[in-house]
C-alpha cells in the first residue's frame, strides 16, 4: 500500500493513497504553514505516479519544479524530527488563462454551459433561464459556440428572433437579452475573452507523467486570476465538471488519476446560489468513483457548506486564531469535525499550534478515519518560494504541451454562421439596378419582370428559389457543426449537473 507521510507526533501520520480519493481539507490561518502542506501532498504524489492539478495564488508554488537547498533553518527541524529528506524537482507544467506565466488553458463556450456562464455573468434568475433558452437553441441548431463574440451574435439573433424563439422554447424578453449583453461586455473589460477559445483544454494534457513515471504537477498561475474571483472560481469549477462528466467510472483504485487542489475555496460559494451548491456537493460526491481527488484549502474550515464538508475524510487543520466571536465558533466548529483522541483537547490545541504544526486526521483500512494527531509537517524536497522568470522559461521550454496550446485557431462557428446568414438575406432583399429602368417599360413587360423577381427572391408569402437555397445550404453547414458537437448522427447535445457537454 503506498503512503505519502505527512508529519510526525507521537506516531508518524500518513495519507494512504487507496482512501486519497475520499477527498480532503487543509485549513488554517495565513502564515500557519498550508502552503508547504499543500506541496508536500502535491510533491508526495507525483512520487506516486499521480498527476496533480493546483492553482498558484501566491506565487509561492511555483518552486515545486526547483529542488530545494539546505540551510541551517531546514537542518535544525529535520534533525530536531528526524525527518529524511532529499532535495527534489518535480515535473511541473505552466498553465496561465492569460497566456503570460503558462500555456493559455481555454474553454469552449458550448463547453462551459449556461450554468457556470450565468454564475459568471452574475446573472440572476430570469436571465439565467434566458440563457439556458438561447444555449437549447444554439444546440438544437447546430450552432457552435467557441469564444465570446459567438455567444455575443447568438445574443443578437435571439434578440431579433425573440418571439420565435419564445413560441418553441419558452417566453424570453428583450430586456434579459440586453441585461445579459451588458453583463458579456463586463466579463470582456475584465479579461475573460482570454478564456473562451481554441484550442480547448484536453483533460488528458493534465493526466500526464514524466518519462521517469512521475505524476506531472499543473501549475495554474492564479495571482492575477485570483483578482477576478467569479472568474477564478467558474473556472476551477468547469475543471471539475469536465473531469465529473468526461472520465469513465474507475471503482476503487490504489491510488488517485488526479488529485485537485482548490485553494482560497471560499471563493467557490461565496454568493453561490442553493441549487450550484447542491450540484457541487454531487459532483464531489461521486467524483470519486472516477477516480479523482479533491482538496480543498482556505481559512477556516466553515468556508465549506457542511454538505461539502462532510464529504473530506482526511483533514490537515493548521492553527487558527480566535480574536473575534466568528473564529471562536470557527475554532469550536473545526475541533467537533475531528475523531476525538483522549490525549488532545482539540478546541484548545487549534489555537495553541505554531507555524508548520497541525492536527491530522485520515482514513485508513476501511475508510475510518484515525483519532487526531497533533504533528509537525514534514519538509517538502523542493524550493519553498517563487522562481525567477529564467527558471520559469527553462520549464515551458520542456513541457510537452507547449506547441499545442501556445497558438490560438479560430474556426468558423456561430459569429460566422450567423454572419453569412445576414448577408445572404441583405442580398435577397437589396434593389435590382433595374428596378428604376422597369418604372418607364410598359405594363406588360413590368408584369413579366415582378413575376421572374418573385420566382427568384420570393415574396410575403412564398420563399424564393434564393432564399430557398440559402436556407438549405445554412441547414448543411449547420447539421456540419451539430455533428461536431453532438456525435456522429447530429444527436442532440446532453449536458451534465453543472451544465458541461457530457460524454457521449
Amino acid at each position: 500500500m503506498s503512503q505519502i507521510l505527512i508529519g510526525k507526533g507521537e506516531t508518524e501520520v500518513f495519507l494512504e493513497t487507496p482512501y486519497a480519493n475520499r477527498h480532503g481539507l487543509i485549513a488554517g490561518a495565513t502564515g500557519t504553514g498550508k502552503s508547504v502542506t499543500l506541496m508536500l501532498l502535491a510533491e508526495g504524489f507525483s512520487k506516486l505516479g499521480v498527476p496533480v492539478f493546483l492553482a498558484d495564488v501566491k506565487g509561492d508554488l511555483a518552486g515545486l519544479c526547483q529542488a530545494g537547498q539546505m540551510n541551517d533553518k531546514l537542518k535544525a527541524r529535520l534533525d530536531k524530527f528526524g525527518f529524511e529528506w532529499t532535495p527534489t524537482a518535480n515535473p511541473v507544467v505552466f498553465w496561465d488563462i492569460y497566456g503570460k506565466l503558462g500555456h493559455p488553458v481555454r474553454a469552449t463556450v458550448s463547453e462551459m454551459g449556461p450554468t457556470l456562464l450565468a454564475r459568471l455573468l452574475e446573472l440572476n434568475d430570469t436571465q439565467s433561464g434566458v440563457l439556458e433558452v438561447i444555449f437549447k437553441a444554439a444546440d438544437d441548431q447546430g450552432l457552435l459556440l467557441l469564444d465570446l463574440k459567438d455567444l455575443r451574435a447568438i445574443l443578437g439573433y435571439a434578440a431579433e428572433n425573440a418571439k420565435a424563439i419564445s413560441q418553441q422554447y419558452g417566453l424570453i424578453g428583450t430586456a434579459s437579452i440586453a441585461a445579459i449583453q451588458r453583463a458579456l461586455l463586463s466579463l470582456e473589460q475584465a479579461g475573460g475573452e482570454s478564456f473562451f477559445g481554441e484550442p480547448a483544454l484536453e483533460l488528458a494534457d493534465f493526466m500526464r507523467q514524466d518519462m521517469s513515471g512521475r505524476g506531472i504537477v499543473n501549475v495554474l498561475a492564479a495571482d492575477q486570476l485570483i483578482l477576478k474571483p467569479k472568474l477564478y472560481s467558474t473556472f476551477l469549477l468547469w475543471l471539475l465538471s469536465e473531469l465529473f462528466e468526461k472520465l469513465p467510472e474507475a471503482g476503487d483504485l490504489d491510488k488517485p488519476k488526479l488529485v485537485f487542489f482548490f485553494d482560497e475555496a471560499h471563493l467557490l460559494f461565496d454568493d453561490a446560489p442553493a441549487s450550484l451548491v447542491q450540484r457541487i456537493e454531487q459532483v464531489v460526491r461521486l467524483i470519486r468513483s472516477k477516480g479523482v481527488g479533491v482538496y480543498f484549502c482556505s481559512q477556516n474550515p466553515d468556508d465549506v457548506p457542511p454538505v461539502i464538508l462532510g464529504q473530506l475524510g482526511n483533514r490537515v487543520q493548521h492553527a487558527l486564531r480566535a480574536f473575534t466571536p466568528r473564529d471562536q465558533k470557527a475554532v469550536k466548529a473545526a475541533a467537533e469535525t475531528f475523531p476525538p483522541n483522549p490525549k488532545i483537547k482539540v478546541a484548545e490545541a487549534i489555537t495553541q499550534l505554531g507555524v508548520g504544526e497541525a492536527l491530522v486526521s485520515t482514513l485508513h483500512a476501511g475508510g475510518v478515519p484515525t483519532p487526531v494527531e497533533r504533528a509537525f509537517i514534514a519538509s517538502p524536497g523542493c524550493r519553498i518560494g517563487t522562481i525567477d522568470e529564467a527558471e520559469r522559461a527553462t520549464v515551458r521550454s520542456r513541457s510537452p504541451v507547449g506547441g499545442k496550446y501556445d497558438t490560438a485557431v479560430d474556426r468558423e462557428s456561430a459569429f460566422e454562421l450567423l454572419a453569412r446568414r445576414a448577408e445572404e438575406a441583405a442580398a435577397t432583399e437589396a434593389p435590382d439596378a433595374t428596378t428604376a429602368k422597369r418604372a418607364g417599360k410598359p405594363d406588360e413587360e413590368r408584369g413579366w419582370m415582378d413575376a421572374i423577381k418573385d420566382a427568384v427572391l420570393g415574396t410575403k408569402r412564398r420563399q424564393g428559389i434564393l432564399e430557398t437555397m440559402s436556407k438549405t445550404a445554412a441547414r448543411n453547414v449547420a447539421g456540419q457543426i451539430g455533428r461536431q458537437i453532438g456525435g456522429a448522427n447530429g444527436a442532440k447535445i446532453l449536458r451534465g449537473v453543472l451544465g458541461s457537454i457530457m460524454k457521449r
